[in-house]
């Protein structure tokens, strides 16, 4: 869900992941909304309920992702180089709102398009201009307005921990590895099982921490040892109180942790075919466009499937993969034509 950036190597593991989360995410949304959910959980009650319980924690694999792509940019030795920090964040707001902005234009309008045949609560209201103001801002969780599309609480965290990353690396400069290993373990002890925290960075910091960690601990002289070391302390955390999300953030770590140590020590390079990895890189630089777009289908989806004379199971199951395929679809589109031209708002100067 991370805003697509120009880049001439691909890692095909870091593609992988973001493709798995993000369809995983949107699996989630088409479990819980409107008479399409309810129809899906008539077919297959089981799928549905792992769809809506489980599949959300993929958003963990993007809390590691951003900590560890953030590490790898603003300090890939573990020391701070930031010169201007609140600038350096300033192009991060400039490259993810724009974008954002543009899709919950589309969201406010395919709302009022589907509410002419569905006026289901999950269908967001016209919004006022403060909404519309707290949302371009991203201040909508912590003002506690409603959204105005699902999931959009992640893009005010994803800026929130961006900062605070920017911000902890500049002040700690010598010591910025360890600044974010203590604020880490300060999360996952504390701030991440309190969920009165949930609208603020420190809640998400462990996860979004060891990100950072398992790209330092991979590049140091005793990878091994650190990687085992940080697996520790997250054990430890979760022996206080499990939280399978935290399971999945530890994983998610440790795979991005140990292949770039072997992207490190092995001789040349593994690839994967073209036509995968093209595809790959395609899906992934368009997971956030997907992540941005995916309700806006799935409420006219939605509004579509319930004016049918006479819905059945088959209906349903074809207009959810018409969903999913026209999310996709317009996914690229607007990586491409959309996301792209304005996220260079962000990468100017």
């Amino acid at each position: 869900m991370h805003p697509a950036t120009p880049t001439t190597r691909r890692e095909p593991h870091i593609d992988s992941l973001k493709v798995i989360a993000s369809q995983l995410i949107v699996l989630h949304h088409f479990a819980a909304y409107g008479p399409l959910a309810d129809a899906l959980e008539g077919v297959t009650p089981r799928l549905s309920s792992w769809f809506y319980d489980y599949a959300r924690m993929a958003v963990q694999v993007f809390l590691v992702l951003g900590g560890f792509l953030a590490a790898r940019s603003l300090a890939p030795n573990s020391a701070a180089r930031l010169i201007a920090p609140f600038r350096i964040v300033l192009q991060r707001f400039l490259r993810l709102v724009p974008p954002f902005l543009a899709a919950l234009v589309l969201a406010i309008v395919s709302s009022q398009l589907a509410r002419y045949w569905l006026p289901a609560d999950f269908i967001p209201d016209a919004p006022t201009w403060g909404e519309f103001l707290a949302h371009a801002f991203l201040l909508h969780g912590v003002l506690d307005v409603d959204s105005l599309s699902a999931g959009v609480w992640y893009v005010a965290i994803d800026f929130q921990l961006f900062a605070l990353m920017a911000v902890l690396l500049w002040m700690g400069r010598g010591w910025a590895k360890a600044v974010v290993v203590g604020l880490m373990l300060v999360s996952l002890f504390y701030f991440n099982r309190n969920a009165d925290f949930d609208d603020w960075a420190v809640y998400f910091f462990g996860a979004y921490g060891l990100g950072a960690i398992a790209y330092w601990g991979a590049r140091s002289s005793r990878a091994g040892w650190f990687l085992l070391l940080f697996a520790g302390a997250v054990l430890a955390a979760l022996a206080v109180d499990f939280r399978g999300r935290i399971v999945i953030a530890l994983f998610t770590a440790l795979i991005l942790g140990l292949a770039q140590w072997r992207r490190q020590t092995q001789v040349g390079k593994t690839h994967l075919p073209s036509p995968l990895s093209n595809l790959l890189a395609t899906l992934s630089g368009s997971s956030y466009a997907l992540f941005l777009l995916h309700f806006s289908v799935l409420m006219l989806g939605n509004a579509l499937f319930e004016k049918l004379d006479s819905p059945t199971a088959s209906a349903a199951i074809a207009t959810l993969l018409a969903c999913w395929l026209a999310s996709l679809g317009l996914s690229i589109l607007f990586a491409r034509w959309v996301e792209r031209p304005l996220s260079r708002l962000g990468r100017s100067g």
